[in-house]
């Protein structure tokens, strides 16, 4: 009975260490995968993250937003010459020099809207820009590699009891369900900011036509603050990375295996986290206070 025992034992073992090695094996694949596409993706103005939905967007608004556009700033710039003529006189004694006051605004009104488009990808341009050099200096290998203490690993499962094998099966079973979840919010932080970015970018006309006016002057300016937070958040991105990278790299995987990975998906939820912030945090910083 013993024998028979002995033998049930060791199959169960030799069973739970091939699950045990086999989830572990690949389980932070898809996540360094996700990881390392940030920059790649975050590091690209709409025109190349995607040129067919750049073109479509480009076109919605020349034809679709330009004629709102256009009305609304005649509207604003009438509404600027009551404003100017009445501001200190009540229709008396008005000065030429109020006119061409007017004319200037409206002129420069007029390039703004007409330059919509060239101003908005601008934007992104020169925070792709910032987010290529940033690249190149704070990112550093992010990849969680525990193919080398696999082997390792496997003659120190086989010494363990049942029990705990159980415990450690369940456990990196849950870990590769959490690096799947974690590997869907970075999905959706990186492909989401592009989609918001196309949104913002297709009405620009509307905001930027108000930009001139004294009392409508603020939509434009708010406008330009949440481009520039789009723009800048790959660069808060980008040093999140970095941080996650550092954090990554430290861990040793020598010492204790389970604890390095709970390590490394405590980093990895914490990126997570940091992901999702970054736009809050980068419309902070250029709001208004």
């Amino acid at each position: 009975m013993d024998f028979l025992w002995d033998a049930i034992t060791e199959w169960l073992k030799e069973l739970l260490v091939g699950g045990i090695t086999s989830n572990l094996s690949g389980m932070f694949d898809s996540v360094n995968q996700k990881v390392a596409e940030i920059s790649g993706q975050v590091g690209m103005t709409p025109q190349g993250w995607n040129g067919s939905i750049y073109n479509m967007i480009h076109n919605l608004s020349e034809t679709v937003i330009v004629p709102i556009a256009g009305v609304i700033l005649a509207f604003v710039m009438t509404l600027e010459l009551i404003q100017i003529i009445t501001d200190k006189n009540n229709f008396h004694e008005i000065e030429t020099a109020v006119f061409f006051k007017w004319i200037f605004k409206t002129a420069c009104a007029i390039l703004i809207v007409t330059n919509t488009w060239n101003i908005v990808m601008g934007v992104f341009d020169v925070a792709q820009g910032v987010v290529n050099q940033a690249s190149g200096v704070i990112i550093s290998d992010a990849s969680i590699d525990i193919s080398s203490v696999i082997t390792d690993m496997e003659s120190r499962l086989m010494e363990m009891e049942l029990g705990p094998l159980f415990g450690l099966w369940f456990q990196s079973l849950f870990v590769g369900i959490t690096m799947w979840a974690l590997t869907i919010c970075i999905f959706i932080v990186i492909y989401g900011r592009m989609v918001e970015i196309y949104l913002v970018t297709s009405v620009a006309p509307i905001p930027m036509a108000a930009m001139m006016g004294r009392e409508w002057g603020g939509m434009g300016q708010n406008y330009l603050r949440s481009l520039m937070a789009l723009g800048f958040q790959a660069f808060l991105i980008i040093v999140c990375v970095g941080i996650y990278a550092v954090l990554v790299e430290n861990i040793a995987l020598d010492d204790d295996i389970i604890g390095a990975i709970w390590s490394c998906v405590g980093y990895t939820v914490l990126l997570c986290f940091t992901l999702f912030k970054t736009g809050s945090l980068a419309k902070s910083i250029f709001s208004a206070h």
